[in-house]
């Protein structure tokens, strides 16, 4: 009776496992496909992926956009059939015990060089889609130093405007 229990168990957790490993599989299809709809400048196939009320935030300190004001911000870049490009090195995803939310962290190889990207998917009608993504430039350790004293003076120009506010 207890190797029964113990089968049983095995095989719950395995199914469980192949459930999770199925679900972050379309998680990483997912996002890999709104990487690549960037690359091919296919604006429509980028932003079906991202929830109406999505938020993207970008590199620089001023961008942290909504899905509407980061539509305004690509077109252009879109228009001209040229995004951007960028290719996942490595991505981690978690996924919430009720299987509606996933999140991710990756490492990409992008025209800025390595850049790190984490993500939070929502399961709208029963399909993934972005919610929210940030988008930051990686700095090695040994060359912090020189980053900041690079940015500095801007970095400055909008605290002071933000502590204003």
């Amino acid at each position: 009776m207890n190797k029964i229990i113990v089968l049983l168990c095995l095989s719950l957790f395995s199914v469980s496992l192949t459930g999770q490993d199925t679900v972050k599989q379309e998680v990483h299809e997912l996002v890999d496909a709104w990487h690549k709809a960037a690359a091919e400048a296919n604006f429509e196939s980028y932003f079906s992926k991202m929830t109406q009320d999505g938020v993207f935030i970008g590199t620089d300190a001023g961008e942290n956009w909504t899905v509407a004001e980061f539509k305004i911000f690509c077109k252009p870049y879109f228009d001209k059939g040229k995004a951007w490009d960028f290719k996942a090195l490595e991505r981690n995803v978690f996924i919430s015990a009720d299987g509606q939310y996933a999140w991710f962290d990756e490492l990409l190889d992008t025209w800025m060089k390595l850049c790190r990207g984490s993500g939070v998917l929502h399961k709208v009608d029963g399909q993934w889609k972005i919610a929210h993504y940030v988008l930051s430039v990686t700095v090695p350790n040994e060359t912090i130093e020189g980053v900041i004293a690079l940015k500095k003076e801007k970095d400055s120009l909008l605290r002071q405007k933000l502590i204003q506010q």
